[in-house]
């Protein structure tokens, strides 16, 4: 699928979304482990399943080539500092619907990057007649949560002590879901 490239400006910081392309594989790959280090939002510690570049190169193929899929990127001055990436399934009892996920470098946060890749993962899914999106976040991850909710996302359930942290306890998955209305 074919999107265009958007601009954006917030607190004086300019950044582009736009998808990902085979060339973002190698910046991807580092990124997805500093990411994964940087809180424990991510279901993963950093450099576990690893993705290496070919890895990725695999997935944006897969992702350009499918309609049910889309795979964005968020770049300042030619750095990647964030991603979003809807995935879908061929499978019919479940066409309806595809599973979002987002990441944001922690210095990034701030300037509405996991938003914007949020509304377009949303505009995107809404073209193509996706009824429900689908995501996961973790019950201290207030601020998604929140964001979440701004865009018609609801909690649909919980996964009770589903991840164990670094302090040691066990902590809950809020699952949700976004419904398009016909």
């Amino acid at each position: 699928m074919v999107i265009k490239q958007k601009e954006f400006n917030v607190k004086e910081l300019s950044y582009s979304i736009r998808l990902a392309i085979i060339e973002d594989a190698k910046a991807l790959s580092e990124l997805r482990v500093q990411i994964d280090g940087e809180t424990e939002n991510m279901d993963r510690e950093s450099g576990e399943a690893y993705i290496d570049p070919t890895g990725f190169e695999k997935i944006i193929k897969t992702d350009l080539e499918s309609l049910r899929n889309i795979f964005l990127v968020a770049e300042i001055d030619n750095r990647i500092v964030g991603y979003s990436r809807c995935e879908g399934t061929n499978l019919k009892r479940l066409l309806h619907k595809v599973e979002f996920g987002v990441c944001v470098l922690k210095g990034f946060w701030g300037y509405s990057i996991g938003k914007n890749l949020l509304k377009e993962s949303i505009s995107w899914a809404d073209s193509i007649g996706i009824k429900k999106m689908t995501l996961n976040v973790l019950e201290t991850n207030y601020k998604a949560i929140e964001l979440y909710k701004k865009h018609d996302f609801e909690i649909e359930g919980i996964l009770k002590h589903d991840k164990l942290l670094a302090d040691g306890r066990l902590y809950s998955t809020i699952v949700m879901g976004r419904f398009k209305e016909e």
